[in-house]
């Protein structure tokens, strides 16, 4: 009857902190614990009405991404397209470069960006913009 009493008793123990364990790890957690990168100071004017601004043909643009990005997982697209591009990271931001390829005048573009926070959470933005006729 003792030996009983205490399996149940450990048992029970060994129950807790297994869930106790498997709780601290949750997805939640690991969510906020991981900051999202951030992407600003985009400088094309994005295609908006009534405005309908359009950019000049071969644009060079910039993008800044939050500091807490890893710069090798940075990819950066028009109309679905890799485009090139430079990084000059400091401590508080990556900058990156690119230039509108002369294919895209004339056109609506999607500009997307995207990276992965050092911590493993990613994130993407994008932008439309209309490139002019050459």
């Amino acid at each position: 009857m003792k030996v009983t009493k205490m399996f149940k008793s450990a048992l029970f123990i060994a129950v807790v902190l297994f869930n106790g364990e498997a709780a601290a790890y949750s997805p939640e957690e690991l969510e906020q614990a991981c900051k999202k990168p951030r992407f600003t100071d985009f400088n094309l004017t994005e295609y908006k009405a009534p405005d309908n601004i359009e950019v000049a043909p071969e644009s060079e643009f910039i993008i800044k991404i939050s500091a807490w990005a890893d710069p090798s997982t940075i990819k950066l697209t028009a109309k679905k397209n890799a485009l090139p591009f430079t990084v000059e990271s400091n401590s508080t931001f990556h900058k990156i470069k690119a230039k509108l390829p002369a294919s895209l005048n004339g056109n609506f573009v999607r500009i997307e960006v995207s990276a992965k926070a050092v911590l493993g959470c990613g994130d993407k933005d994008g932008w439309l913009v209309k490139v002019a006729k050459q």
